[in-house]
């Protein structure tokens, strides 16, 4: 399935303290732990996942004192996965002088409580690692914060499956492919002029978890329709920067 990506704005995220250091490419990723307890309750209710992931950045930008939360992406149980630093943007967990040679994705297990990764944090660690080497410049390689780095994370569970290749649980995929998209909205989005409205609002959304670069704001201006041209010769279609039907249901499906 496609990527179940809960944008910054979506899970409360605070704003940087500061600029990001531009991360251009990377060998490919460092899967990390919490390093804590983390409640096993987290599993059968997503709102403490959120919690979590907004406690981690709290702790993270007044307790550290990083300008954010330091790693790239989050995976929680219920296959979601959480924008931190997001793409080309150095991360901060996998330590001093270690931390532009790869991305850095929590899962959301720790060393006492929920130990042991679920199917779901799994599915949405590869989900991660597959979406930074399409989107982010990342190379294959997926190692664990310990190597290179003296520390337990991310604990045996993790680690191990991590030695083993990362392989997606048994049954794989079943996620089906990626989502049906919403009905098209019935006029076509395009610029000039600037074009507001709800239907932008959801376009800009799912180009944004695509990892598409653009403000999700409501408001189809230069930059949507830039993206939206870019976007178009990806999939081998008219690019006009136009969002018509077939545009808007390769959002989703292409």
């Amino acid at each position: 399935m496609a990527i179940d990506l809960v944008l910054r704005r979506e899970w409360n995220a605070r704003a940087p303290r500061g600029d990001y250091t531009q991360l251009d490419s990377t060998k490919g990723v460092k899967v990390h732990y919490t390093g804590g307890r983390v409640d096993e309750a987290i599993v059968s209710d997503h709102a403490r996942c959120v919690a979590l992931v907004r406690s981690i950045q709290a702790y993270h930008m007044d307790g550290n004192g990083w300008i954010d939360i330091g790693y790239s992406y989050v995976a929680c149980p219920h296959r979601k996965v959480f924008e931190g630093r997001g793409l080309h943007h150095l991360p901060a967990a996998n330590g001093p002088g270690l931390n532009a040679g790869h991305y850095a994705v929590l899962g959301l297990v720790g060393n006492a409580g929920l130990v042991r990764p679920p199917d779901g944090v799994l599915h949405a660690i590869v989900d991660a690692i597959e979406f930074v080497r399409r989107n982010g410049s990342a190379g294959k390689e997926i190692k664990g914060h310990r190597d290179g780095y003296a520390t337990d994370c991310p604990g045996e569970p993790l680690y191990a499956w991590v030695r083993r290749g990362a392989p997606r649980p048994a049954g794989g995929d079943e996620g089906g492919g990626p989502p049906a998209a919403p009905p098209f909205p019935g006029r076509l989005l395009g610029y000039p002029p600037v074009m507001h409205g709800e239907d932008v609002l959801t376009w800009q959304s799912q180009m944004r978890r695509r990892g598409w670069e653009l403000d999700v704001d409501g408001a189809y201006g230069p930059q949507s329709r830039d993206v939206c041209r870019r976007f178009q010769r990806q999939q081998g279609v008219t690019a006009d920067g136009i969002v018509g039907p077939i545009t808007w249901r390769l959002t989703w499906e292409g």
